[in-house]
């Protein structure tokens, strides 16, 4: 194989290395902010669970104090009846005392009610915090990766320069001026494999006579269609997308 060509080759595996090291660097943020929402989504829970039992807890407090009330009225009635003289007064004061007895049974069915809900909310904010605690734990363990993942893809793109420029050392100006103007305008793809008598990138068939040229790899040849360097590889012939 032409050393040119060869040398344009690993520089579009190092562009490419580097381009994708770049968009993981850059999509970090994105995947770290969804693993933190991951843990607000529970944290949000827990915290709706907290409100609904505060909740019940100012209701039931309210309902105890109606309950006195209710009371403190009963007993009133009771000792009213007492000292009732007529009939009429009498039936009065009792329609009053089952009137009060009713409403303290209704109160406290209300009160009953809202312990038991409130014991099954208890028991969601315990499932809540410990779901919350099992997320923590994946997310520690996924941020970890995340943030070593980042580091190692930082570390490639920081070597690109040092790693070019050893690349470029002795390719002639105007090949590195073609290569870098196809890598500009091209998708970030200066070099393409022909395959199945077709680029590799845009997928052109090529003329014979140039495919036979490019199965050489003793040139630069470019793509009639898309202006790519062409090359044919050492491995089996076979059709592979790219971009157009």
């Amino acid at each position: 194989m032409l050393p040119d060509l060869e040398r344009l080759i690993r520089l579009q595996e190092l562009e490419t290395a580097v381009s994708q090291a770049r968009r993981a660097v850059e999509a970090f943020p994105a995947r770290r902010d969804a693993l933190e929402a991951r843990l607000a989504e529970h944290t949000g829970r827990i915290e709706a669970v907290d409100r609904k039992l505060a909740e019940h807890k100012t209701a039931r407090r309210a309902l105890e104090k109606e309950v006195a009330a209710v009371q403190g009225r009963l007993t009133r009635f009771k000792e009213q009846s007492m000292a009732v003289k007529t009939n009429k007064e009498y039936h009065a004061v009792q329609s009053e005392i089952a009137g009060a007895d009713a409403e303290i049974q209704r109160l406290e069915d209300l009160i009953l009610e809202g312990m038991l809900e409130a014991d099954e909310l208890a028991d969601d904010l315990e499932k809540a915090r410990q779901a919350l605690a099992e997320e923590e734990a994946a997310v520690n363990e996924e941020r970890t990766r995340l943030e070593q993942e980042r580091d190692r893809h930082q570390g490639q793109v920081e070597r690109h320069a040092g790693d070019r420029a050893a690349l470029v050392a002795d390719l002639p100006p105007p090949h590195l001026a073609t290569f870098d103007t196809l890598i500009r305008g091209r998708k970030g793809i200066a070099v393409g494999a022909v395959r199945d008598g077709r680029c590799g990138s845009c997928q052109v068939r090529l003329r014979p006579q140039l495919y036979n040229e490019v199965r050489l790899n003793e040139g630069l040849i470019q793509c009639e269609s898309c202006q790519r360097i062409l090359y044919f590889p050492a491995e089996a012939d076979s059709p592979s997308p790219a971009p157009r």
